[in-house]
């Protein structure tokens, strides 16, 4: 079949293992598909993720949290194995409805509270700690104006470029043109805006620089899809400046490893339970990379 000759019938008709990377987990319907409790640990946050760029943005605000000295945010991290189907367990659709990562079950609040949704995430911990949220009205709102910026623009990088362009089981001219045309255009807006601008929202570094990070500072530094010569990531200057400071934070190298289970084992670090056990395992790998 190709885009030349495919035409859409008039009821869609799912047919499972319609090839692509993911094609064994992906499905038309929401709900659980087995029974599987949630492992519960010590500390009051509750993570359930995966170091994909969503899983990233929360654990490296837990990490840039406990930097920051509040011993409060302390939390366990435990791996969630989407090519596994571990989001569809009964005890994960519990805490996300949606199966996705990540999803976090806060233990400190009476009754317990769940969040899902990365943003959500990173709002309330910002909220909750009062720390990477600018409290003045104009700056708060540009923050959350990129925050909000990122999730709605990311799904075209992702659902979009990196499936067909990484994922998809033939190439599509037509898709990867269309994505890498949008994508594109988002590290042109984000490139000019960080012409004016040291971080997202001013002067501070934000949630919007993590939330943005994750996804478009990782593909400028070349760990997303292999595409950076094909996106010519180089050629955004500004982008690459804020991607490269970001990337040299301690609290950031440690996000990344957090429930990690691909790439150099030494960056890997598949659950986090104890925070100066962690600091062990990253303490000479500050400022070195896997990518």
């Amino acid at each position: 079949m190709t885009e030349s000759t495919y035409t859409p019938p008039k009821v869609w008709e799912w047919e499972p293992g319609n090839g692509g990377k993911f094609a064994n987990i992906n499905r038309p319907t929401a709900g659980p598909t087995h029974e599987k409790k949630l492992p519960v640990g010590k500390h009051p946050h509750q993570l359930y993720s995966l170091a994909t760029p969503n899983g990233v943005k929360v654990t490296v605000m837990f990490e840039e949290l406990l930097a920051r000295g509040l011993s409060d945010a302390e939390y366990d991290a435990w791996l969630i194995d989407i090519g596994e189907g571990d989001q569809f367990g009964s005890g994960f659709v519990e805490v996300n409805p949606n199966s996705k990562i990540p999803a976090m079950v806060d233990h400190a609040t009476e009754p317990v509270t769940r969040l899902f949704e990365s943003g959500s995430i990173l709002l309330y911990l910002a909220e909750k700690f009062g720390v990477f949220l600018p409290k003045g009205h104009q700056a708060r709102t540009e923050c959350l104006n990129w925050l909000f910026w990122q999730m709605g623009s990311a799904p075209y990088l992702g659902g979009g470029f990196g499936h067909f362009y990484a994922y998809a089981p033939e190439p599509i001219k037509y898709c990867v043109d269309r994505f890498t045309m949008e994508v594109k255009r988002q590290l042109d807006v984000l490139d000019r805006h960080l012409a004016d601008h040291e971080y997202m929202a001013g002067d501070d570094y934000t949630i919007a620089d993590m939330a943005i990070w994750a996804w478009y500072g990782q593909l400028a530094l070349g760990r997303l899809y292999d595409a950076a010569e094909f996106l010519q990531v180089d050629t955004y200057e500004n982008v690459q400046r804020w991607s490269r400071t970001i990337d040299a934070r301690p609290a950031v190298l440690r996000g990344r490893m957090v429930n990690r289970p691909f790439g150099d084992p030494a960056m890997q670090l598949r659950e986090r339970h104890d925070a100066s056990d962690f600091e062990l395992r990253t303490q000479d790998k500050i400022g070195e990379s896997d990518d």
